[in-house]
């Protein structure tokens, strides 16, 4: 199970500061957030996808591929979760 985490994780995930998370959303450095309800959430398995990544010395080009694979893998989970709801699941 993917654990989601609020803001103030993903500043000690990130070591980085609220305004500086957005600027890295905004420029495809960091991946959007789940909206669930008002809140606003990040899968923690995404957030050490790039901590991982920014270790492993990527630039921020190869960052940003990165975010982009997130946010397809994202889609197709949601359309996969979509799909199984409307057949029951079967396969």
């Amino acid at each position: 199970m993917n654990r989601l985490i609020r803001m103030p994780e993903l500043e000690k995930q990130t070591g980085l500061k609220k305004s500086k998370i957005y600027a890295d959303i905004s420029s495809g450095l960091l991946p959007k957030p789940v909206k669930v309800g008002a809140a606003a959430l990040w899968p923690l398995s995404e957030v050490e996808q790039i901590n991982k990544a920014r270790i492993a010395g990527k630039s921020n080009d190869q960052i940003k591929v990165l975010v982009e694979k997130i946010h397809v893998e994202r889609e197709v989970a949601v359309v996969a979760g979509n799909a199984d709801a409307i057949d029951g699941g079967a396969e």
